[in-house]
């Protein structure tokens, strides 16, 4: 039973959602992108704002062909997210893509591009609170290979691989030139170069804790950032490259929600072959 009345933090219930509901979100960090697809994007018609409660801005809108879509904000940092996640699994939500930005530590990952995630380096204390610490934190891979596909249509610079969730953006992704401390931990000190020798692609601050809750709660999950900083190069924003990396996260991740729909994209081909006896699960 989902409940009827406005979620605490949210903002709204499953009756504020429309017949047919959405069962797709697209969740931000910032309440400014999430306003941004909602509202100024091609494509999208925004049907109402569902809530503008704590900063946590959340839209139902319609892709064309009237596929409905929530954007929600989901705040910075595991703990905020853990919330959002939670009250809108219980609001009927079964599918979340997180479309954000990161930092990105390897060789040949540039600004501008995007990075889809298919699993996370989980150093993150909320997530502890979901699943013990060697609980995997992977992304669903149908979703993922949706996001890829999408990528690949919009020839957009894309990246696949691992990423690396902290909670911090400071100390946690070794700043210290940018940082008001220039005095990090230990354990701190050579992380980034350790993570490049371990193939992780980037820093963010969300997807593990989101990856987690999927696994743990049983929906599907995904994550495409756009890449704002090389840190092989700067601690720094690339302020310049920002627009262009956060627009073709967007991008992607809506052509990603669009075939993610019965009868269109990856998961009529993976329905296919499980209706022709060849095998596979049925995606969420």
């Amino acid at each position: 039973m989902m409940n009827s009345k406005p979620l605490y933090h949210i903002g709204f219930s499953h009756r504020d959602l429309d017949d047919p509901p959405p069962v797709t979100a697209l969740l931000c960090g910032d309440p400014e992108r999430s306003r941004q697809i909602a509202e100024q994007t091609a494509g999208v018609t925004c049907r109402k704002i569902l809530s503008l409660q704590r900063g946590l801005h959340s839209y139902l809108v319609h892709l064309a062909g009237g596929t409905p879509l929530l954007i929600g904000t989901s705040g910075m940092g595991g703990p905020s997210l853990s919330i959002v996640v939670n009250e809108l699994y219980q609001v009927g939500i079964r599918r979340m893509i997180r479309v954000g930005t990161c930092g990105a530590i390897a060789d040949g990952v540039k600004t501008g591009s995007v990075v889809i995630s298919r699993a996370a380096l989980c150093r993150q204390g909320a997530a502890d609170d979901i699943a013990p610490p060697e609980y995997p934190a992977a992304a669903d891979p149908f979703l993922t290979v949706a996001l890829v596909e999408a990528a690949r249509d919009l020839e957009a610079p894309w990246h696949l691989g691992l990423t690396a969730s902290v909670d911090t953006f400071y100390e946690g992704q070794e700043r210290t030139s940018s940082s008001a401390n220039p005095h990090l931990l230990r354990r701190l000190q050579g992380i980034t170069e350790e993570y490049r020798r371990l193939n992780i692609l980037n820093y963010e601050m969300e997807a593990a804790t989101l990856f987690k809750m999927a696994g743990v709660y049983g929906f599907a999950a995904g994550c495409v950032c756009g890449v704002l900083a090389d840190r092989s190069e700067s601690e720094e924003v690339d302020m310049g490259r920002k627009e262009a990396a956060v627009q073709h996260a967007i991008a992607v991740a809506l052509r990603a929600a669009q075939q993610w729909q019965p009868g269109s994209g990856v998961l009529s081909a993976l329905q296919q072959r499980r209706s022709d006896g060849k095998g596979g699960v049925d995606p969420p």
